[in-house]
């Protein structure tokens, strides 16, 4: 299996002290914000990786460091075999990863028309240079995305959200891509027009055999999309597994407590067990595992050490990170309510 993406313990810190003569005066240490705190996940070419966790929980500072955006703090990235800083600096292995942004409405720059938007990869990257072949190859990415190519006259501020986000899509898959990060690309839509887009999506990844980095905090979305997902918490990955198996047999208590947030439509009367308490600061986490503070089966060792990311017992394709599970103290594999 050849892979297309490969993320080995990656950490983003932001330093958010206050001035330096402040913190003298004050006598105050250092304010590292710890966004990301060694996250490890491959993806194969041709498929789909979710991340799903709370706001804040680092998965967009992810979706930012795997194009090369942000710079790691520490741990590598690597794209197609090769260090993604080495990659970054050729522009032939650069217009290879595009990323498609959360807000169609910002994204989009409103003075230009939507020709010379989804062109600009094309001129960047010197892909075509006869003018009118430019225009056609614009032409060709709107039909693709279910747009007329006459709507390349218009500015943004004429489309719906959802053409919006299709322009954005068709902008991504100018330079002709083989890798694309979506961060939230559809949690400014209408369901309804969530739907439209996550299907054009699939169609494209299943002609163009893209590959994709999902972010998303709605659980059904990347149930329908996803090869694989993983659940983040305060900057780490804490569980790691197949689409069906996570939906169907989650381990981490933090997972299991997002899946008890999910609307039991089917009225099956489960039990659900809240998740007590607030998300800790990144700035200050807690000591051993980071969800301990909320977490009901944690004890002492929970407290003191930090869990390594090891398969599930019961369910071997899951990647966890977790001493009950690890100890056979969280019950085993239990099925979780079906995601609408």
């Amino acid at each position: 299996m050849t892979l297309m993406l490969q993320t080995r313990d990656v950490a983003r810190h932001f330093d958010v002290s206050r001035p330096w003569l402040q913190r003298t005066i004050a006598r105050e240490p250092k304010r590292i914000l710890r966004a990301v705190d060694g996250v490890s996940f491959d993806i194969p070419k041709g498929t789909t990786l979710s991340l799903v966790g709370e706001s804040g929980c680092g998965k967009s500072t992810v979706a930012r460091l795997v194009v090369g955006l942000y710079r790691p703090t520490r741990g590598e990235v690597i794209f197609d075999g090769r260090d993604l800083q080495d990659a970054r600096s050729d522009a032939t292995q650069r217009r290879r990863m595009q990323m498609i942004f959360q807000d169609p409405y910002a994204s989009l720059n409103p003075r230009w028309r939507v020709r010379d938007i989804i062109a600009e990869p094309i001129r960047a990257f010197g892909l075509i240079r006869e003018p009118q072949a430019q225009l056609d190859k614009v032409g060709e990415l709107l039909k693709q995305v279910g747009l007329s190519p006459l709507d390349g006259q218009r500015f943004p501020h004429e489309f719906s959200g959802g053409q919006r986000q299709r322009i954005s899509i068709a902008r991504a898959l100018s330079s002709n891509p083989e890798f694309l990060v979506c961060d939230e690309p559809t949690s400014a839509l209408d369901v309804s027009v969530q739907a439209q887009i996550l299907n054009l999506m699939k169609e494209l990844q299943s002609r163009l055999g893209l590959t994709y980095l999902f972010i998303s905090h709605n659980l059904a979305v990347v149930r329908q999309v996803s090869d694989r997902i993983g659940v983040m918490y305060l900057g780490k990955l804490v569980e790691l597994a197949p689409a069906e198996t996570l939906f169907t047999a989650p381990r981490h208590p933090y997972t299991r407590a997002l899946m008890d947030a999910i609307p039991d439509i089917e009225m099956t009367g489960r039990t659900r067990i809240p998740v007590g308490g607030e998300v800790p600061s990144p700035i200050t986490p807690p000591s051993g595992c980071p969800f301990h503070p909320r977490c009901a089966l944690a004890n002492d060792r929970c407290k003191a050490e930090m869990p390594k990311t090891l398969p599930a017992r019961g369910t071997p394709e899951t990647q966890v990170a977790c001493h009950a599970v690890e100890e056979g103290r969280d019950g085993g594999p239990k099925p979780a309510l079906a995601a609408a």
